[in-house]
């Protein structure tokens, strides 16, 4: 039992899973990046704009933001990223594997960012901006001062999710060869027929959104107690 363990972690797992684990991580993690780095500034857009209580309204473009993001949010995933395939050729000279499959996985997630930092913000209590701008404050300062320092715990769980989805994303790449535990358990699981492989790839997965989820909730948890 034990040589067969260890023959099973020499000839799969170490050659195998290993690799598509790594290759998993490096599209979510570079992903989320980007989508933050996309989605963020969309979200503050949305609030801040937002006709009723937006420190800056602006209903036309508030609603042109508003559209554009419902129309990528629904788009499946697998579409977006045959789509965006003359992109990804433009951007890194091929149109599946990993470093191809972070474009589609970054545009499918920004729009979810921005929803998510926008109802964070939308959760912070109105009478904080009204003390802050009575106070003087610039639209900038009460951006950078309130509003994202205020919405942090509830943007730290909206980050997790994000992380959450970008995984499961990441695995439906692997459909149309976009690497990964996804790609890994549907050429050896699926199509070679080889179960261990396959449950070695879902047993990851579960491991990896469970180490998110929980670092994710305790974060969040020490930001609210430090309030």
């Amino acid at each position: 039992m034990l040589e067969n363990s260890i023959h099973w972690l020499q000839t799969k797992f170490v050659p195998l899973v290993l690799p598509a684990t790594w290759q998993t991580v490096e599209m979510v993690l570079l992903s989320t990046v980007f989508s933050i780095i996309l989605g963020l500034p969309l979200g503050v857009l949305l609030y801040v704009t937002d006709k009723e209580r937006g420190i800056v309204p602006k209903p036309v473009l508030n609603q042109i933001v508003n559209r554009i993001i419902d129309v990528f949010r629904s788009v499946p995933f697998l579409v977006l990223m045959i789509v965006l395939f003359p992109l990804c050729r433009l951007i890194v000279g091929k149109a599946i594997g990993t470093e191809a499959t972070i474009i589609p996985l970054t545009i499918a997630a920004a729009p979810f960012v921005a929803r998510l930092v926008e109802t964070a913000l939308k959760e912070i209590d109105p009478g904080v901006i009204l003390a802050a701008k009575s106070m003087g404050s610039t639209n900038a300062q009460i951006i950078f001062k309130v509003l994202i320092p205020e919405s942090m715990p509830s943007l730290v769980d909206g980050v997790t999710m994000t992380i959450i989805n970008l995984i499961g994303y990441s695995a439906m790449a692997g459909a149309i060869g976009g690497g990964g535990l996804g790609d890994l358990a549907i050429r050896y699981g699926y199509q070679r027929f080889q179960n261990d492989v396959l449950v070695a790839s879902v047993i990851v997965i579960l491991i990896l959104v469970g180490v998110i989820q929980m670092t994710g909730t305790r974060i969040s948890m020490h930001m609210l107690k430090k309030r």
